[in-house]
């Protein structure tokens, strides 16, 4: 569970949430400005709030109140931006590898295998990250932010890149897998389609404030409608 109450300032813009995310797939909706990739920076710990607390899984990790704001890496969370970050000198393996220096080399490799195969980047393995394609990279970035197992996954439009169907794919294995293992998970997305698809919890962000939270057929059911009725005039 991800608990929030933040109010937040940035120029002309203000997010003021105060909110519970218990679901274990849940897609933060709404249009561009809307404060929904403002909202995963705050809770990957990238950006601080002018006042509020964040706890993930009864674990405060930030509280102005307080000072205390904890280190992205000390959160047990994975971050995957539209805009991946890969190392330019590791090769795909090496990248994905990066954070795995737990596990002994077999069962680095393994996961390492594991997590290619999930995101549909096998075939990717040996080459230089340099060399890869828009949607390669960020099926990459997405295998190194699910590598370390964190407790909450955060995806701010992850798969972008990728055409309609590559991404239903993706979305698909990638949801089925994460409710497997238990790994709670915030997708952040202008597209209802990828909502819809996922039958997922949905918060609808309008300007900075949280203007709904529910389930995805009735949050949505104006959209769906909209996306219906689209269908049926192509």
């Amino acid at each position: 569970m991800v608990e929030l109450q933040l109010k937040v300032r940035r120029g002309s813009f203000s997010l003021e949430i105060d909110c519970k995310f218990a679901a274990l797939w849940t897609v933060a909706f709404g249009t561009s400005g809307a404060g929904k990739s403002t909202l995963l920076r705050m809770i990957a710990g990238l950006d601080r709030p002018d006042s509020g607390r964040i706890a993930i899984h009864g674990k405060c990790v930030t509280d102005t109140e307080v000072g205390l704001s904890l280190m992205p890496g000390k959160r047990s969370t994975g971050f995957v931006a539209q805009q991946s970050a890969l190392f330019p000198h590791l090769s795909v393996h090496a990248n994905v590898a990066y954070g795995l220096a737990n596990l002994n080399e077999a069962d680095r490799l393994k996961r390492i295998s594991e997590m290619l195969e999930l995101v549909g980047a096998q075939h990717l393995a040996d080459r230089s990250s340099r060399s890869l394609s828009g949607g390669e990279r960020q099926r990459i970035s997405l295998a190194r932010s699910l590598a370390p197992m964190p407790r909450l996954l955060l995806l701010d439009e992850p798969l972008s890149a990728l055409d309609a169907d590559a991404r239903d794919i993706v979305l698909t294995r990638l949801q089925g897998w994460l409710m497997e293992k238990q790994i709670q998970t915030i997708l952040v997305t202008h597209d209802a389609a990828d909502a819809l698809a996922t039958e997922a919890e949905v918060a609808i962000l309008q300007e900075g404030k949280l203007a709904a939270l529910g389930p995805a057929r009735i949050v949505l059911a104006t959209e769906r409608q909209r996306l219906l009725e689209r269908l049926r005039s192509n």
